[in-house]
């Protein structure tokens, strides 16, 4: 049995805060918070109210505010002596940098809110930490190396019934799945996932899994109408809670989903907007991988290979200094269509969340 889903990054006073909260709403009375804990002189309450604010920012795309803000309620925490702030800031600080495309940054600002997690005694903040490790893991394409943890941090969820971070789990776990092939496991993760956040009231970790099962219903099932009545569903979602980043990966699936369909003008126009999304967020994970769609696109409308060869190579030198070798696999998958490479195994998934 589950319990309601809730956000255990919004602490202290704001602890009452839905997950379902707008960002808007969350900065604002996060903000507010911030400056009545400083003019009351409690370090612990300047530190959680910051917190808030730090993670609102991140998640609206305010990449530089957030940056400032995880920064200086580590900070204060630091000051206070408490290890449990201490450790969800820097596991905002390391999700920020992944977001950020800084993948050796994120590992290490995670272990470390894991291990000063467990230090304080914070089994929530440790169970977050470690998920961001999995999952900047599992992005970089490191699957073997991931799936244990995912697994071993799927099973402490279910047993605590915390339905968001089972969701989170869950939801990993399926794109693995998916990356390598299992759809039939995949869809039925991300289904489970999507069922689990309806009955818990987690509209973002739905508005995610949904995401997942349109991309199977597209690449497994070939059903692209389908596929984008359940993006359509969950981009209402992301607008509704200003889910700026999530809406910008929603609208790359989209993207996705009428490439395959030999959509290609209406795939084109997709692409370059949400390129644009992306650049203006700074996620350069999101920006390559629009990158990469759009160039197989143009390519697709009659762009000349010499080009797009050259386009795609030196893409693939940009996802290899990010880090991002699944999607570099997926580079030369492409150049292999052309001639220029042989496929490389396992080459040519897509996926990736948050």
């Amino acid at each position: 049995m589950y319990s309601k889903a809730f956000a255990a990054e919004y602490q202290g006073a704001l602890q009452s805060m839905s997950v379902n909260s707008s960002l808007t709403d969350v900065l604002a009375k996060g903000t507010q918070q911030l400056r009545e804990a400083e003019l009351s002189g409690s370090p612990q309450e300047v530190a959680r109210a910051g917190l808030a604010v730090a993670e609102a920012h991140r998640r609206l795309g305010n990449v530089e505010e957030a940056d400032r803000a995880w920064k200086a309620s580590y900070r204060t925490a630091r000051s206070a002596d408490d290890l449990g702030a201490m450790a969800w800031a820097l596991w905002s600080g390391g999700t920020l940098a992944r977001q950020r495309g800084a993948l050796t940054l994120a590992r290490r600002l995670l272990a470390l809110a894991a291990d000063t997690a467990e230090l304080g005694g914070d089994v929530v903040a440790r169970g977050y930490s470690l998920a961001g490790l999995a999952e900047t893991g599992r992005i970089q394409g490191d699957y073997e190396a991931v799936r244990v943890l995912h697994e071993k941090l799927l099973a402490e969820a279910r047993r605590r019934g915390e339905a968001r971070h089972t969701v989170w789990a869950l939801e990993g776990i399926a794109q693995i799945h998916r990356n390598t092939g299992s759809y039939d496991t995949a869809l039925a993760m991300f289904e489970e996932a999507a069922e689990i956040a309806e009955r818990a009231d987690d509209r973002r970790g739905r508005a995610w899994a949904l995401r997942g099962i349109a991309d199977i219903v597209s690449a497994r099932d070939d059903q692209p109408d389908r596929a984008l009545e359940l993006l359509a569903e969950a981009e209402l979602t992301c607008r509704e809670m200003q889910l700026t980043s999530a809406l910008a990966y929603n609208h790359k699936m989209r993207a996705n989903v009428l490439f395959r369909a030999g959509r290609y003008e209406q795939a084109r126009q997709a692409y370059e907007e949400t390129l644009a999304e992306f650049r203006v967020i700074s996620e350069p994970r999101g920006e390559a991988l629009c990158r990469l769609g759009l160039v197989k696109t143009l390519a697709r409308l009659g762009r000349d290979r010499t080009e797009t060869a050259a386009d795609l190579g030196e893409l693939r030198r940009d996802l290899d200094r990010i880090g991002l070798h699944h999607a570099r696999d997926m580079a030369d998958k492409a150049l292999a269509e052309l001639g220029a490479l042989p496929v490389a195994p396992g080459a040519g998934v897509d996926g990736g969340r948050r």
